[in-house]
């Protein structure tokens, strides 16, 4: 839908009608040349690469305001081109995707302009005879002459993609300087407990089982907190009563170790898919309701119209209500950024959480549900997120892939697929503010004004 979006925009402008008093700008000249008036120049085409690329941004930066959002072009490089995922520093996924959609781009023009420079024919006087370059066609004579490349056009591309990945490079480059008193021992466990036993009572027996031995296994390695995935514990842990009479809970009674416990809350009538930070004495200091829920699964888009159409896909029977924006996860270690699943495809939501203190990132899912190329691509996310806000991460899943990930996008650790795994790694607490978690997606904002101002100059 976004591809043929952007192909419909992008051919209406560059279609329009407008004025020749600017040659050198007008958007439907022949690539790399002068518009209808002639000449020779870059602006020509450079003009068309400005406006798609402005154009592409925008259209993803709406349609990431919505439920259903997970393709943006910046993903394609998560998690091995970690040089040009740096420049998700200076303005978020944008500043990828702009470089993505602006390299191809110029090579799209490269391209047009080696197809366009081709022999041409002029139109002559009679001619009796065929030499020196010169064809006679029907008593008439045509001269066929080639017009020389215009190197430009392949030289563009190519310095543009060096660029980008020298800029990329030099943020990737940067030493990470932990300071002292900063670290954080924090546990994983992975439980791989499969969604058709999940939430029937074998897989909150084995569940149980599964994370009070890895949490008491964890404690004993002198951890400072242990996170378990989204919904690992699918019972109401706001619920006093409920929580005090799990084995899970009575084992933080007992070792004392911070948790960070995957559940549901409460909200009036409703539930909340929630991260719970409950500290040694067994109090919740700190929560985080699922911001992103997914259609469907999670809630029924227009739900006061279609509840009592649709039937549930989830397995749950109340009704799932998503999490403030601006909600803030407080540990007893400091902020922490926070995300649930789904949560992971929405930059801003980790921008605006590290811009307000966050000095470390967790996240929780689920995934059983996924097969490996859809855990692969959460895993790319989570790499995204961690290089955007310049924070470790831990990452819990039920069945994979839960790891750590530094801020420069390296994994320092990946577990393996639908396995039970209870894995201990050391994070780092940063306190650094890249220029997107300062300024936001600044960039395409900007990109528009140019696309914009372009245009009026054509115009006029």
């Amino acid at each position: 839908a976004l591809v043929a979006v952007w192909a419909w925009l992008f051919v209406t402008l560059n279609s329009l009608t407008v004025p020749r008093k600017n040659p050198i700008l007008t958007l439907n000249s022949p690539p790399l040349q002068g518009g209808a008036g002639g000449g020779k120049t870059q602006f020509s085409a450079l003009t068309r690469v400005l406006i798609g690329t402005a154009l592409w941004c925008a259209l993803e930066s709406i349609w990431s305001t919505g439920s259903l959002w997970w393709t943006s072009l910046s993903y394609t490089q998560s998690p091995h081109n970690l040089a040009i995922l740096h420049l998700g520093q200076l303005s978020g996924p944008s500043a990828v995707t702009a470089a993505i959609v602006a390299v191809n781009g110029l090579i799209a023009e490269a391209f047009i302009e080696g197809s366009s420079a081709t022999d041409y024919i002029t139109d002559v006087t009679d001619v009796t005879d065929v030499t020196d370059g010169w064809k006679q066609e029907g008593g008439r004579g045509k001269k066929q002459e080639r017009r020389k490349k215009n190197w430009v056009a392949y030289i563009l591309p190519a310095s543009l993609f060096l660029v980008l990945h020298i800029v990329g490079w030099s943020l990737y480059n940067r030493p990470l300087i932990q300071e002292a008193g900063t670290s954080l021992k924090i546990g994983i466990i992975q439980g791989n407990i499969p969604n058709e036993i999940k939430f029937d009572s074998g897989g909150w027996r084995r569940a149980l089982e599964g994370y009070t031995a890895g949490y008491k296994q964890l404690a004993d390695r002198k951890v400072d907190a242990v996170l378990i995935p989204e919904t690992a514990l699918p019972f109401i842990w706001t619920n006093e009563y409920q929580r005090s009479t799990l084995s899970f809970y009575k084992a933080i009674l007992e070792r004392g170790v911070v948790a960070w416990v995957g559940g549901f809350g409460q909200e009036e009538n409703s539930l909340t898919n929630s991260l719970l930070a409950i500290d040694k004495t067994g109090a919740i200091v700190g929560r985080y309701d699922k911001l992103k829920l997914v259609p469907l699964g999670e809630y029924i888009p227009f739900y006061e119209i279609l509840g009592g159409i649709i039937n549930r896909l989830s397995p749950l029977d109340a009704r799932l209500v998503p999490g403030n924006s601006k909600q803030l996860f407080d540990t007893p270690f400091g902020r922490a950024i926070v995300g649930i699943c789904y949560d992971s495809a929405f930059a801003e939501n980790f921008r605006y959480q590290a811009a307000q203190g966050g000095e470390f990132m967790i996240t929780a899912s689920n995934n059983a549900h996924y097969k490996p190329p859809m855990l692969a691509q959460h895993h790319a996310l989570d790499v995204m997120r961690a290089i955007e806000t310049d924070r470790w991460a831990a990452i819990a899943t039920n069945t994979g892939y839960s790891a750590v990930v530094n801020p420069h996008g390296e994994t320092v650790w990946k577990s393996g697929l639908n396995t039970y795994e209870v894995r201990d790694a050391t994070i780092y607490r940063r306190q650094t503010k890249t220029l997107y978690v300062r300024w936001g997606d600044w960039l395409t904002p900007l990109l528009l004004v140019l696309a914009g101002l372009m245009r009026l100059i054509v115009r006029n």
